[in-house]
This record gives C-alpha cells, sequence and structure tokens, in this order.
C-alpha cells in the first residue's frame, strides 16, 4: 500500500455537516498522449457537463455475446458466493458483480478496447488503470435504486484517491428505458465537491454496496444542484456508452418493470492518481472493489 502522506483537499464524513467545495483539479487534463479520439467540441462539453454519451459505441453481436455471459453469471452458484458479487437485499438476486475485468476473459477485453480507453487517455491526459469494474443489474420487477451520489466522495473517504482524475464508462448491456431505471447524471454537478456529514462505519462496502446512506448528499444541496443544472438520462439501445467524471453526481431510481437492466462499468483512473491511505475510514475497501494495482492499460481491439 502506498505510504504517501498526501493533503486533503476534499475532507468529507468529518463531522455531522454538509458543506460545498469548489472544484481544485481540471475537469480535462493536457492531451499530453497526442491522441484524437474526441474532437475539441466533445472535450469542451465533457468540460462544461461532466459527461459524454455515445449511442452504439458496441455492435449489437458484441453485446449480446456480453449479456449471455452476464446471465451464466448471474446464475451460477458458485458464483453468487464469492465476496465480490452483491445480492438484492431482499430478493436475493444478483445486484453487482465486481472485479469483472479480472474474473472474466471477455469482460477484460471490452475493458482495455480503445473504443473506452483513448477516450479516457485523452480525457485525464496520461496513461490509465481500472481501480474498479463492476456489472449492474436490475433484474425486472425487482431492481432497487442507487440513491444520488459522487463516486469521488466515496473514493476519496474509503480508498484513498488523492485527486479528482478517474473517469467512469457505462456500458448498457441492455435496453435502457426511461421507466426500468437507467443512469441519471446531474449535468455541471462535477464542478463542487460536497462534503457529507457522518461517519464512515467499519467496513461500510458491507452494507453501502446493498443501500448506500453514509456519503450522500444532504437533500439542500442536491435541490440547488438541478436548480441550477437539470437531469440527463442515459437510456439508450444496448451498446450505447456513458463517460463521466468521478465527481458527477448520479444515481438511478429503482426497476418495478419486467424489462431488466444491466451495465457493465469500468473506473479508469489516471497512472498519477494512485490510490493512498483512506481519508475518512480505517482502513482500505477489499482490492476487488479498489484496486492498488496500477499497471497501465494497453489499448487493444474487442475480439470474441
Amino acid at each position: 500500500m502506498d505510504s504517501e502522506v498526501v493533503t486533503d483537499l476534499y475532507p468529507t464524513r468529518k463531522n455531522d455537516s454538509f458543506s460545498v467545495i469548489q472544484r481544485q483539479d481540471p475537469v480535462v487534463y493536457e492531451n499530453t498522449l497526442q491522441l484524437e479520439a474526441l474532437s475539441k467540441d466533445k472535450t469542451n462539453f465533457f468540460k462544461e457537463n461532466g459527461y459524454l454519451f455515445f449511442e452504439n459505441l458496441f455492435t449489437r453481436g458484441e453485446i449480446e455475446t456480453l449479456e449471455t455471459e452476464l446471465e451464466k453469471l448471474a446464475h451460477d452458484d458458485h458464483i453468487r458466493k464469492q465476496d465480490f458479487v452483491i445480492t438484492e437485499p431482499q430478493s436475493g438476486e444478483v445486484r453487482s458483480i465486481f472485479d469483472i475485468h479480472k474474473n472474466n476473459n471477455l469482460f477484460q477485453n471490452m475493458s482495455s478496447d480503445t473504443r473506452i480507453v483513448n477516450v479516457v487517455r485523452q480525457l485525464l491526459g496520461s496513461d490509465v488503470y481500472i481501480t474498479q469494474s463492476r456489472i449492474n443489474r436490475k433484474p425486472g420487477f425487482e431492481g432497487k435504486e442507487f440513491y444520488w451520489h459522487s463516486d469521488f466522495e466515496t473514493w476519496h473517504a474509503e480508498d484513498g484517491m488523492p485527486r479528482m482524475r478517474a473517469v467512469s464508462c457505462s456500458i448498457n448491456l441492455t435496453e435502457n428505458y426511461e421507466f426500468n431505471g437507467p443512469l441519471m447524471v446531474i449535468p455541471g454537478s462535477h464542478k463542487t465537491y460536497i462534503s457529507c456529514g457522518g461517519q464512515t462505519p467499519d467496513d461500510h462496502h458491507k452494507q453501502s454496496l446493498k443501500r448506500q446512506e453514509i456519503g450522500t448528499p444532504d437533500h439542500k444541496n442536491l435541490e440547488h444542484m438541478t436548480k441550477e443544472n437539470t437531469i440527463f438520462s442515459a437510456k439508450g439501445p444496448p451498446g450505447s456508452a456513458l463517460f463521466f467524471d468521478c465527481n458527477l453526481m448520479h444515481g438511478s431510481s429503482g426497476n418495478i418493470t419486467p424489462f431488466p437492466r444491466s451495465n457493465v462499468f469500468f473506473v479508469y483512473n489516471s497512472v498519477y492518481n494512485k490510490l493512498v491511505e483512506p481519508f475518512s475510514a480505517k482502513k482500505p475497501r477489499p482490492e476487488y472493489i479498489a484496486s492498488r494495482e496500477s499497471y497501465p492499460i494497453i489499448p487493444t481491439c474487442l475480439s470474441f
């Protein structure tokens, strides 16, 4: 583990109050790798809004192969018993499968695909590694919500991510309709950081991955964000992809429809932003949630 002492620019969970801190890091970093995955208009849009959405980034055939693989994993009794698998608190259905880029060859191939990796390398201005990967499932009728949150608040507090130099990519493995719980983001919310009240309980991940409460914004600041901005819903066909900044406020509602919703997430962190000691927790979360192996990804072309 990196024992380097790093100044805490984004204190959180220090007392019972909530406060707003202005972002102190760039959103788009200098394109030192001279990549051309994104146009200037797209990088400017990301800088202003904190996200980019691409329909059909992956082909229907590619996604069908991955969706079939996911359903095999979700109904594998051996897989369901692993620590890196999170189940719904009531139904027992698989909710999340972590470390999917390490535990499955097909998703490992997807995680290094140039269509994703060169976008995040250009935005972050450096080589990247995967600090977290997971599949989120919302089965029909029973898929529970993911409450509004900034990923960075949790990654900073519980994993020791020092700066805002990470980007997530969420890829639709199923159709994401407006009514089956698609990911929602608040454009522009990445420019400010909500320091949350409360303290991090021991082994908080065992509860928060099923239902998060600590590390979520208060209603007053959340209401202010939505009044200043709007809400974008990342609905779209299988193969669509949402890239979003680590501090962008996002969440999703539950799924009471018959239509399942599944997405795969890859979180890319700059090699210059390695995890240190947690800033507001007694110990880091497990490796399958926050990897401390920072080997740069070599971009490849997806092939099955």
